[in-house]
């Protein structure tokens, strides 16, 4: 099940989204389809949308099998100068972002993801990051939009 909860009256964000779901592999297409239709509306350029668009599939896909009970907040936003995506979840665990020019494992059928991630959002200037809470995670991808 997904939950919209509109937009924010932050000044500095332009445009912001976000959606309650529950972490089930259902839902993984449908926030990616969201997602879609929102940067589809704010005209992000095609090489950022597809960035975004991985990122949320594999983040996204990351709290369905990793993070357990709970509900998973994803949120976009778009403003001053950045595009970013938020995924937060309940999950006590934190992922290890990939250090620079992180070798992985060529027999290993897992851990590729966050990594080509990272690299995708580097070639365009952004950053991934991973910020705990009292309540869980958040996972962010921020791109420059200037």
């Amino acid at each position: 099940m997904l939950t919209t909860t509109g937009t924010s009256a932050v000044p500095a964000i332009r445009r912001f989204v976000h959606w309650v779901a529950d972490p089930d592999v259902a839902s993984v297409p449908q926030v990616r389809a969201r997602v879609r239709v929102a940067l589809e509306a704010w005209a992000v350029p095609l090489d950022t949308a597809d960035v975004l668009l991985l990122a949320v599939s594999e983040l996204v896909g990351n709290v369905v099998r990793h993070a357990g009970a709970g509900r998973m907040r994803v949120g976009v936003a778009l403003g001053a100068g950045w595009l970013r995506l938020d995924v937060a979840d309940r999950g006590a665990g934190l992922p290890r972002l990939p250090a620079p020019r992180a070798q992985v494992d060529p027999e290993s059928e897992s851990g590729r993801g966050l990594l080509i991630v990272q690299l995708m959002t580097s070639e365009l200037g952004g950053e991934l990051s991973v910020v705990a809470h009292e309540f869980g995670k958040t996972v962010r991808v921020r791109i420059p939009t200037a």
